[in-house]
């Protein structure tokens, strides 16, 4: 019987620009998570657009937006935890503006600061929320992350699935 791995988390915290995707990239290299050819490839391709020194952090950018820009922006999935509950973005439903409420986007594939967005969030808990609309203080959350707010919202509808359908979606 072979002998179970352990398995290990890393998380690489940092500042804008301090080099966190060209670190953990180049750990993943070193590591054997991608051959020589792949990061002969990206260097290449850095090359041509002047940003040489970005080979290693291409790994994790798969984006052409990411790559010219210089920043790492998939978000495709979230995931969070509060005191009392651990909680999944399943799907970005649509991006909308702030002031007027139209829809700008159906399923984005990123959100910054300042965006707004239809989300649908699967509590991993038993939650007691309202849609704003039917109990105000019932209808209004926040996320919070290592003590700081990273997101404010309305809940404009909730869909109270039975158990049943639940198991369905895992």
């Amino acid at each position: 019987m072979a002998k179970e791995k352990i398995h290990v988390n890393i998380v690489v915290i940092g500042h804008v620009d301090s080099g966190k995707s060209t670190t953990t990239g180049h750990l993943i290299y070193k590591c054997g998570g991608i051959d020589k050819r792949a990061i002969e490839k990206f260097e290449k391709e850095a090359q041509e657009i002047g940003k040489g020194s970005f080979k290693y952090a291409w790994v994790l950018d798969k984006l052409k937006a990411e790559r010219e820009r210089g920043i790492t922006i998939d978000i495709a999935l979230w995931k969070f935890e509060t005191e009392k509950y651990y909680i999944t973005f399943n799907e970005l439903k649509e991006k909308i503006d702030r002031r007027s409420g139209k829809k700008l986007e159906d399923n984005p594939k990123m959100v910054k600061s300042g965006d707004a967005a239809i989300v649908e969030l699967v509590p991993s808990k038993p939650m007691v929320v309202e849609s704003y609309g039917e109990f105000p203080p019932l209808g209004r959350f926040a996320v919070r992350d290592m003590k700081q707010t990273v997101a404010v919202g309305v809940i404009k509808a909730v869909d109270k699935a039975t158990v049943q359908t639940l198991a369905k979606r895992k």
